[in-house]
């Protein structure tokens, strides 16, 4: 993790070291939680979605791009990338550009049921290895007035879907099917799958 200097840290867990490719404050908590010692290299890819491809093959894909990403700056580490990616009418939903465009995924997803997909990849530059997550959230109808409100409170800016189930957004939430983790970024039960496929235990303590 920045500022404590990746070698010693790594060393005082006693751990294989992970890098964790993304600047997600989330993503780093999440791992936390789940007592996996690592450092953060956020990376950048174009996250544009190629023509006709469908959500779970565009979320699958920039994981793994950010997996490598982290490993190409990383030598001799394995990186961890993740992506997620709200799913309404078969349409992904990213981050919103403005403050009207939240609005009107806020209004669009309220009284539906839409998708979350999060996507996991692990790679240590010579293994590569994929899983993905797809949850399901039925918001409770959402007027312009609240929504607008919501926007002012900073939480959307920077979320899939314009909203933060962790966050000021669970009041909008009426039903969730499947993995809570996955829809704040970084579904833990497949992590962990992954973590051990290449050697790295969960729960390990705190230094």
């Amino acid at each position: 993790m920045r500022g404590r200097g990746a070698g010693p840290y790594l060393e005082a867990m006693d751990a294989p070291a992970l890098v964790l490719a993304s600047a997600s404050p989330r993503r780093r908590a999440l791992l936390e939680q789940i007592g996996v010692p690592h450092v953060v290299l956020p990376v950048a890819v174009d996250e544009t979605p190629r023509p006709g491809e469908a959500p779970e093959v565009l979320v699958l894909r920039l994981a793994l791009a950010k997996a490598r990403a982290g490993a190409s700056q990383a030598p001799g580490r394995v990186a961890l990338g993740a992506d997620t990616v709200v799913v309404l009418d078969g349409r992904p939903l990213g981050k919103p550009a403005g403050r009207e465009e939240a609005v009107a995924m806020l209004c669009a997803l309220g009284g539906r049921t839409h998708a979350v997909m999060s996507a996991v990849a692990l790679t240590d530059g010579e293994r590569e290895a994929t899983r993905l997550s797809v949850s399901h959230v039925r918001f409770r109808p959402v007027g312009r007035e609240e929504a607008e409100a919501y926007w002012a409170t900073g939480e959307p800016r920077d979320k899939a879907g314009g909203y933060a189930i962790q966050g000021l957004g669970a009041v909008f939430v009426e039903h969730l099917e499947g993995s809570y983790s996955g829809v704040m970024g970084l579904p833990l039960h497949e992590t962990a799958e992954l973590l051990r496929a290449f050697g790295i235990p969960v729960w390990r303590k705190r230094a």
